[in-house]
């Protein structure tokens, strides 16, 4: 993934944070605001587990690993909170969000509802561009699993925000953007180890269903694919680290921003 920077510089086809909404389009471009850019890449570090749920994200400390100002810290954590992965709480700060077992039951049958209007849009309707993106995908989450954890994380979820783009329904990106970083968060709080993973396996058969245009089946395979996802749950302890040191490469990627 890369962050560039500067005026009217574009994001990366990989970037699956870019504009919030999951993977661009193939050949499309935008400029990053100095804020955006600090609010992706604290997104990218709650979507890779790297900073743990509860976690103190104070102002001066993020400014510091950036290299930015408190008010541009400031600013990203409250978008952050409008997309549920940060809670402000008065005179106390910015902390991940740390949502309850229950919650998370909650977003992930919020997120099969969403995720099987995915499928239901996408069966048999898939451009052979688009296949060939899917089947690449799916192979480098093959080449990964089980030797690279961090990466597996955000192959996996971006496999979800992927197929979410290619419905062309920005409201529908939109919100399954959200209740994937939500479900991030849930796992980093409750997951097994490597149950994040997500069932590589599995991402090949729904993209076989769509492909053939089997939307029952493909909707069929998708819910269970996060049933089994949010079955993978279980109550263990992470070691907290310092801010500085979680966020030292994701600042590295947003080098050269004036404060």
């Amino acid at each position: 993934m890369s962050i560039r920077v500067k005026k009217g510089a574009s994001r990366s086809v990989n970037d699956p944070t870019a504009k919030g909404k999951g993977p661009p389009a193939a050949g499309e471009s935008g400029t990053i605001s100095r804020t955006e850019a600090v609010q992706d890449a604290l997104r990218q570090a709650i979507i890779e587990q790297r900073l743990q749920p509860g976690a103190k994200l104070p102002e001066d400390a993020i400014g510091d690993a950036f290299g930015t100002s408190r008010t541009i810290a400031r600013e990203a954590l409250g978008r952050l909170a409008v997309e549920g992965l940060v809670e402000l709480k008065p005179n106390r700060g910015a902390f991940v969000a740390n949502p309850t077992l229950d919650e998370g039951r909650d977003v992930f049958v919020v997120r099969r509802g969403l995720e099987r209007i995915v499928t239901e849009c996408l069966s048999g309707k898939l451009k052979p561009d688009e296949i060939a993106v899917l089947r690449e995908h799916v192979a480098r989450e093959h080449e990964v699993s089980g030797h690279n954890e961090v990466e597996s994380i955000r192959l996996a979820g971006e496999f979800h925000l992927l197929l979410a783009r290619l419905t062309g329904n920005h409201v529908l990106v939109r919100y399954v953007t959200e209740v994937v970083s939500r479900c991030s968060l849930i796992l980093a709080m409750y997951g097994r180890p490597h149950s994040s993973d997500c069932g590589v396996s599995e991402h090949g058969e729904i993209v076989d269903a769509l492909i053939a245009g089997k939307g029952a089946r493909a909707v069929e395979l998708m819910d269970h694919h996060l049933e089994a996802v949010a079955s993978r749950a279980l109550l263990q302890q992470k070691t907290e680290r310092d801010i500085r040191d979680v966020l030292a490469p994701y600042a590295a990627r947003i080098k050269g921003l004036d404060a």
